[in-house]
């Protein structure tokens, strides 16, 4: 089933680290001024200002590097980074070595999407400037999204040996841990992060933890990390499946619903949702309303998790050719599903219908496929009168 894994992290939290404006020229001349003056309106985030005189700046002098940068600082912060690129290019073609264009530049092309352009500026930079953090951790993080592993890890390691407790390195090994599914190691970094600060811990950091834990199965220990997040906002999408579905893995269905029905109220025509509650719901045996919530999960759009437990539902209620029917169209969907045809199998043996049912089970066994609870079920079957 589609998941909802956890609150964005990366993106928003690892996002930016500000860096300072460039020293301005000293002096009292209209260079001098306007520099400042656009430098100021940037910080305040007054953008349309900064960008006036940063242009006015330019028509005293058109290579002027910090109206050049200026102009770049500013389309970047307006989200136009094609424009951005631009203004960091024409000053690095007169001054190749400025730091702020390259800064600028590779941040630009990271939130286009260009992590090897990104990662190229920025080794250029490190050239310069070894031992800057925000510029390592910002190619780790390039590393990472080009799922360089190893080159990812050691550079997040360099900001560690520098600075043992940032955040943005910790954060970003956490993730690249958990990216590559080795959930225990991302745990560490995360927890290491979650210390520095329990009382008032990233709600974010806290949806990690708890996300590392379901992928584990240890429920029982990530529950607490998403009841923090709860504690401080109730609504939180994230901490609410996270919750609901460590007590779906725990088999406790009446509290899995509770939660489930909690994202309900704000997110009604949610179907990964609905057909979430409806799994809690038939597991209490309170058929009836499984069904329903099943069938609006279907008028939504299809979602073969819904029609699985709409068949699921039919073989409670000793309705076997429905849910067989049922369970035949998905086949079509998921055909290497050894449980569907298990599931289809057992229909059979109630109707009585033993060939059938193993007619089924090989069909799975013909695809090529190897699962021990199939064997075993037809074993099983073939010793039956």
């Amino acid at each position: 089933m589609a998941g909802f894994e956890h609150e964005p992290l990366s993106d928003d939290y690892l996002s930016d680290h500000p860096h300072q404006g460039p020293d301005l020229p000293d002096g009292t001349d209209l260079v001098s001024e306007l520099s400042k003056k656009g430098y100021n309106y940037l910080k305040e985030g007054v953008l349309e200002e900064a960008q006036q005189s940063f242009l006015q700046l330019l028509e005293l002098d058109a290579k002027n590097n910090y109206a050049l940068v200026g102009l770049g600082d500013v389309a970047r912060k307006k989200g136009d980074f094609e424009a951005a690129t631009g203004f960091y290019q024409e000053c690095l073609r007169h001054f190749p070595t400025n730091n702020y264009a390259l800064f600028g530049l590779a941040d630009s092309y990271k939130a286009m999407g260009l992590f090897t352009r990104a990662l190229a500026i920025w080794e250029e930079y490190l050239k310069q400037d070894s031992a800057n953090i925000t510029v390592l951790t910002r190619v780790a993080d390039a590393y990472r999204k080009v799922r360089s592993f190893n080159l990812s890890k050691v550079t997040y390691l360099k900001v560690l040996e520098m600075e043992p407790n940032n955040a943005y390195a910790l954060i970003g090994l956490g993730h690249l841990h958990y990216d590559f599914k080795d959930y225990r190691e991302a745990l560490r970094y995360w927890e290491q992060m979650y210390h520095l600060n329990e009382d008032h811990a990233d709600i974010r950091v806290l949806t990690s933890l708890g996300n590392c834990h379901r992928k584990m199965k240890t429920y029982a220990d990530g529950i607490p990390y998403f009841q923090k997040v709860l504690d401080k906002h109730p609504d939180n999408f994230y901490a609410l499946f996270g919750l609901a579905d460590c007590y779906r893995g725990l088999n406790l269905s009446e509290q899995s619903l509770e939660y489930w029905q909690k994202i309900l109220s704000f997110d009604p025509n949610n179907k990964v949702i609905l057909t979430r509650a409806g799994d809690s719901l038939r597991s209490l045996g309170r058929l009836d309303e499984a069904e329903g919530y099943y069938r609006k999960a279907l008028n939504i759009e299809f979602d073969l998790y819904a029609v699985l437990g709409l068949a699921l539902v039919h073989k409670l209620k000793g309705e076997y050719q429905e849910a067989i029917n049922s369970l035949q169209g998905i086949l079509k969907n998921d055909a290497n599903n050894a449980r569907i045809y298990q599931e289809m199998a057992e229909c059979y043996v109630a109707l009585k219908k033993k060939d059938e049912a193993l007619a089924v089970l090989s069909l799975f066994q013909k695809r090529g496929m190897k699962n021990q609870s199939v064997n075993d079920m037809m074993a099983k079957l073939r010793a039956l009168p």
